[in-house]
């Protein structure tokens, strides 16, 4: 990372319930936590913001939609997050697999296809936008809401990617040894994984 962070030692009570919120999901404290521990009421901002998007939508919806955000923003570290959640909370390794290998999407269905594709096109260039983009996701069996969800899960994770990336942090060893190298490789959109 770019900056320094306090040592976890010495975090005051809100940045220690940040890394004990953020160990408690992974298992450990993930690299992107301290990059948040000079500002932990954005983190917790982040947090609800990310969890209201979430949770309002189908999750499989939203992990392909910010899948497909992640790599137009070149985004290692959410690229491998959200794959490895694809497999591993939704259970859909051969989804995962056909995204991670295929940016074309060529292998998914109709419906799957077009969300990631209007979710690149938010993450690349949302002022390119039609009604008629608009009414190709409706035309797929997306109702409004539905398409605004795809918007809101593209357009939040810009915060997230350019934060880490402008603050140098690397995706997490552990988190690049749960694929194999293929798949490890074709994650890998920006930053490099970390290797230690």
């Amino acid at each position: 990372m770019f900056i320094e962070t306090p040592d976890e030692s010495a975090v005051d009570d809100e940045v220690a319930d940040w890394y004990e919120k953020q160990r408690g999901a992974w298992g450990y404290l993930p690299n992107y936590a301290p990059a948040f521990a000079t500002r932990p009421d954005v983190a917790r901002a982040w947090n609800t913001l990310n969890n209201a998007v979430r949770g309002h939508m189908e999750r499989r919806r939203f992990e392909l939609a910010t899948i497909a955000a992640a790599r137009a923003y070149r985004s290692t570290y959410c690229m491998a997050a959200h794959c490895k959640f694809l497999r591993d909370a939704c259970g859909d390794e051969s989804t995962m697999r056909a995204v991670a290998g295929d940016p074309t999407g060529a292998n998914l269905d109709v419906t799957d296809r077009a969300v990631m594709d209007f979710a690149t096109q938010v993450a690349r260039d949302a002022s390119s936008i039609t009604a008629a983009d608009v009414q190709q996701l409706r035309d797929h069996g997306l109702r409004d809401p539905e398409i605004v969800d795809v918007v809101f899960a593209a357009a939040a994770r810009a915060f997230f990617t350019k934060v880490l990336d402008a603050l140098g942090v690397q995706a997490d060893v552990q988190l690049g040894e749960t694929f194999d190298p293929e798949v490890r490789r074709q994650v890998t959109v920006g930053r490099p994984i970390a290797d230690s």
